[in-house]
Parts: C-alpha cells; sequence; structure tokens
C-alpha cells in the first residue's frame, strides 16, 4: 500500500501530472472505442474503485471531503460523463455519415413533442431532483464558513473560489498584469471571435468530430486541460506556501522547498555567456539586459504564422484569408503560452523571459 501511495504522489508531481494528462487528452481522440459504454463502463468503475479506495487514506478524505472541495470532486465525475457522451454522439455519427445516412439529429427532429406536457413534465422532474440534491446536501455538508477576516491572520494555503483557481494558478507563471488582466480578455474575446473566425457550416445541429476536428481539439484543449486541470491543481495538489503536494501526502506546513527563481537574462549573462569567456555580468541597462527575452518573444508571435500558412495551417489560410486566419494563430499562441511557461518553470525555475522591473513589465 505504502508503494502504491509513493507512486501516486510521484505521478501528481506537475510536470508528469501535466504531461500525462495531455497523454491521456490525446488518446482520447485517438484510440475512441473507449467511448463504446462497455469500456467506459470500465473506466468509470476504475475511477469510482480507486476513489473509494483513496477514502481510507486519511490525508485524501481530508482534501477531498472538506466542503469547498466536494462540489468539485464531483464536477469531475460531471466533466468526464458530458465529454463522453458529447463525444460518443460525435463518433457515431462520424460513422453514419460515412455510410451516407446522415446524423441522427436529422432523423429526430422529424419527431415533433409537444411543449405540454412532455418538455414540461421533463423539467419539473428534472427540478424535483435538482432540490432533493441540495437539499441533501446542505444537510450533510456543513456551510464552509469561517472566522471574521483578520488582516493579522491569513489563512494558509490562501485560495480563491474555485472558479478562479485556474487564474489563481496562472499568478505563478506570469505577472498579474497578465494573469489577471490579458488573459482573461483574451479568453472572453477569443469566445466571441469564435463564430466570426469559424464560419464552417458543418456541425451546426449535430455532433461530428471528423468534420469539425481542429475546432474541437483547440477548444476541448483550453477547456479541459488548461482550465479545468488548473483548477484540479489549484483544489487537491495546491497545500500551504502553495507548494504541490500529492494526493496521499499531508499538507505540512513547514514544507519548504529550495526554489531559485532564475530570469533568462540571468541564465544568459551569469550561467552561460561567462563559458564563453564573457565577464561583463549583467547589464544595467534594462534593454541590453533583456533584449534577448524581448527576441524571442517577437519571434514567437512573428515566425509561426507565416510558416504555419505554409506548412500544417496551409488550409486554414487559404479558406479564412489573412485577417482571421492570424487573428486565430494569434489567440493559439497565446494560449500553448500557459503550458510553455508553466513546463519553463518547473523543468529550469525560470520566472520571466523579459524582466523590465523598472517599468513593472515581466513576461
Amino acid at each position: 500500500m505504502e508503494a502504491i501511495r509513493s507512486v501516486v504522489n510521484t505521478l501528481s508531481s506537475p510536470t508528469i501530472f501535466f504531461s500525462l494528462s495531455v497523454i491521456v487528452f490525446i488518446a482520447m481522440f485517438t484510440f475512441r472505442k473507449w467511448v463504446e459504454p462497455r469500456y467506459a463502463a470500465l473506466i468509470v468503475a476504475g475511477a469510482v474503485i480507486f476513489f473509494a479506495a483513496s477514502m481510507f487514506d486519511s490525508d485524501f478524505r481530508l482534501i477531498v471531503t472538506k466542503p469547498d472541495n466536494v462540489p468539485i470532486a464531483g464536477m469531475l465525475f460531471l466533466v468526464g460523463f458530458f465529454s463522453w457522451v458529447g463525444l460518443k454522439q460525435a463518433f457515431e455519427n462520424d460513422g453514419r455519415i460515412a455510410q451516407g445516412l446522415g446524423p441522427a439529429e436529422k432523423d429526430e427532429t422529424e419527431q415533433k413533442v409537444l411543449v405540454w406536457p412532455d418538455l414540461v413534465y421533463s423539467e419539473f422532474i428534472c427540478l424535483i431532483i435538482l432540490s432533493v440534491v441540495l437539499l441533501a446536501w446542505a444537510i450533510l455538508l456543513q456551510a464552509p464558513t469561517e472566522e471574521p477576516a483578520n488582516l493579522t491572520r491569513s489563512p494558509n494555503p490562501s485560495k480563491a473560489p474555485w472558479y478562479f483557481l485556474g487564474l489563481q494558478e496562472m499568478l505563478v507563471y506570469f505577472d498579474p498584469w497578465l494573469a489577471g488582466v490579458v488573459f482573461p480578455s483574451l479568453i472572453i474575446l477569443g469566445l466571441m471571435a469564435i463564430p466570426y473566425i469559424d464560419v464552417n457550416s458543418k456541425g451546426n445541429g449535430y455532433y461530428t468530430f471528423r468534420e469539425r476536428r481542429w475546432e474541437i481539439l483547440i477548444f476541448m484543449f483550453g477547456f479541459i486541460v488548461l482550465w479545468i486541470l488548473l483548477v484540479i491543481q489549484g483544489t487537491f495538489l495546491r497545500g500551504p506556501n502553495w507548494n504541490f503536494f500529492g494526493p496521499y501526502e499531508r499538507w505540512d506546513i513547514h514544507k519548504l522547498l529550495p526554489l531559485s527563481n532564475v530570469n533568462l537574462s540571468e541564465f544568459i549573462y551569469v550561467k552561460w555567456l561567462p563559458n564563453l569567456g564573457y565577464k561583463g555580468g549583467l547589464p544595467k541597462f534594462w534593454l541590453w539586459r533583456e533584449i534577448w527575452g524581448m527576441l524571442l518573444v517577437i519571434a514567437y508571435f512573428m515566425l509561426p504564422p507565416p510558416i504555419l500558412a505554409r506548412t500544417a495551417f496551409r488550409r486554414f489560410f487559404e479558406k479564412m484569408g489573412f485577417i482571421r486566419y492570424n487573428v486565430m494563430v494569434f489567440l493559439l499562441l497565446f494560449m500553448i503560452a500557459l503550458p510553455i511557461k508553466m513546463y519553463l518553470r518547473w523543468a529550469f525555475n525560470l520566472k520571466y523571459i523579459v524582466a523590465i522591473n523598472e517599468f513593472f513589465f515581466n513576461i
């Protein structure tokens, strides 16, 4: 048992956990037989058994049964269930379309259902079930109210509400102006821009994956991997002092990790160039000090669009045109910047690529 605990805690380290999550995400769309009920039932049974067996561990039970965390634990199963439902219908429709039958939703539109009593009865039954669940929830779980706020005593860890934990996790890797302002704004603007960027009429009114492969992959990656996953990390794996803890690891407030966050300019002028004979040290003038990081950021946003337009995204460029294509790639590069920065922090303790403290401008 102790060996299993150790393995699970090791796999929960940020680099391994995130990498495994990406692999599982890719497998969701590669090995499509998992959506068949028999295989999906085995996956659910395995998850339930793992969750139930983990409840015997006091550290795991202490975190999962906190009133704040119970709905998030339930959310994991709900996200998995509805993702399964949507992908199952999409894969089935792909098979029907390949056979020339058309999507299943086309057959359903020919069957008319009355609002009264069919729809109203269904909604009323859902209302009763939801009311019973909320009443049982309120009786069995105490409201997570705490003592009045005290300026001299802050909770450790001090966490935002669950729906902001993704943003709080991003604050570890980016400056507040990026993680708290730029990224949320781009998320909202990007979602608003989807109908204008993606004008493909296929998939309207029915589930499909083959006809909307890139669109679904990008959206699901942003939602599941870059949002739900960050919520999971912030809820179950971030403990005192915002350190990472395994699910079977006690949240020890005295746990201290030796962190040496280094900026890219310090890597270049202090660690790398001295090996080539450079002895000038870190330049004091911000432009010469951060020029390499600035060039790297400019290259990151300027080079991929034309290169992809001639290679992997050539079809998108021809179909979407210059403006819509560049808006799409710009938003995509911003989205990919998050996992890139996460890996750089975890693997190399890289804090900022550009660190201009003179103007409070850090990337």
